[in-house]
């Protein structure tokens, strides 16, 4: 169940109970969690499902009895994939309503922004952002990423375009801090590979047409161009190049090429165009669960999402501290390889009360970390575009 509170009663609410501390809330309360997803802006195709998987766990979990004893309460914002909106939207959950997690932020500068408030106010953070920067941060373990980091995606996209047969690579980003790390790495990687990275082109997002920046990197005379922005500026670029002749292999994350960048170009200005995307694992039960709550086949963010909520309940009722220190202490012994397998919370909740442990397998693939919260793996799929529909070409 989704629940927003407006701002005046949840202050209200704050000043009539001054001797509630956030790790000491009264039994009887609702252990409250928040999803900070973008509902609007350029991840705004993703977030309505994101917070639809993480609203389903939840109901589930408390149909099921809750944890703790007490029901969970889902305080839902947009970050309106914008770092400024997401930090009034993230004071508001930590300092008003009072969260003990906050789940799905998705754009690397939204997370960037956010994470320092999380970490200050220990409060738990999961994101499903790439940049590599993120769990750098000093975050003191309250930040969980279950989108794999810059170093597993360039790794894959390098190996990718090195077997197309690129040669020259050219790259044309968006002002961001994953845009950054990507250029850094994948440029090495093609390197070794024996192929010639020819440039980062960085454009303005705002803008509404790059064909200098087009220009610029087209100087170099690249036989594959590697695209690394948003739905609407990928509108933009692929437009230009199209008007350009440029006839050479392109590669984007998926994210920006989905159905409504597909409607809104000719079908010759994209096609051939490749897309890549951490693939959820199909074969999962979760998996299957989440298909049934958006009612499709998930997009990743979804799959991590429903992932996020429950290894976030599943911290609470391992740990038995409804707070956020109690979801760091306890996040990453639910993936307990000798405990019993599981794929969802309300099932798993029943397993810790009773002294067992648990080993929770994700909708997004397996859910195991490293010591700064990135996961350790997972599979990756490369689509291609053809007479403007997306077909899959490698599952992997």
């Amino acid at each position: 169940m989704t629940i927003r509170i407006p701002r005046r009663t949840a202050l209200l609410a704050g000043l009539a109970a001054p001797f509630i501390t956030r790790t000491g809330f009264a039994q009887s309360e609702t252990i409250r969690i928040g999803s900070l997803t973008p509902q609007t802006g350029a991840g705004g195709p993703y977030g309505p499902a994101m917070v639809k998987t993480i609203s389903a766990v939840i109901d589930d979990v408390n149909a099921a009895g809750g944890v703790l004893g007490r029901k969970i309460e889902l305080i839902s914002e947009d970050d309106e994939t914008n770092p400024d909106a997401g930090v009034r939207a993230a004071r508001k959950l930590i300092d008003v309503d009072r969260v003990v997690a906050i789940l799905g932020t998705w754009a690397s500068a939204v997370t960037t922004a956010v994470a320092p408030l999380c970490w200050e106010n220990k409060v738990m953070l999961f994101t499903v952002s790439g940049a590599d920067s993120i769990t750098r941060l000093p975050h003191q373990g309250y930040i969980i990423r279950t989108q794999p980091d810059t170093n597993l995606q360039s790794a894959r996209c390098a190996d990718f375009m090195l077997k197309q047969g690129s040669k020259k690579v050219g790259f044309l980003s968006a002002q961001s801090p994953f845009a950054v790390s990507t250029y850094e790495q994948q440029s090495a990687l093609l390197k070794a590979g024996g192929a010639e990275p020819v440039g980062n082109v960085i454009y303005d997002g705002a803008k509404t047409s790059f064909r200098s920046e087009i220009d610029q990197i087209l100087k170099q005379q690249p036989d594959a161009l590697f695209l690394n922005g948003y739905q609407p500026d990928l509108v933009v670029l692929l437009r230009e190049l199209y008007r350009a002749g440029y006839e050479g292999r392109r590669l984007t994350p998926a994210y920006a090429a989905n159905d409504k960048l597909l409607a809104a170009l000719p079908p010759e200005a994209v096609e051939g165009l490749n897309a890549y995307a951490p693939s959820p694992d199909i074969s999962s039960p979760a998996y299957k669960t989440v298909q049934g709550i958006v009612r499709a086949n998930p997009d990743p963010y979804s799959c991590q999402t429903f992932d996020h909520a429950n290894l976030a309940i599943l911290a609470l009722a391992k740990s038995g501290i409804a707070s956020g220190v109690g979801i760091h202490d306890a996040v990453r012994s639910v993936g307990n390889e000798a405990g019993t397998a599981i794929h969802g919370a309300a099932e798993g909740v029943k397993l810790l009360a009773s002294g067992s442990d648990v080993n929770y397998a994700g909708a997004s693939g397996p859910c195991k970390f490293t010591p700064i919260g990135d996961i350790t793996g997972c599979k990756f799929r490369f689509d291609v575009v053809e007479k403007g529909k997306s077909r899959l070409l490698q599952l992997s």
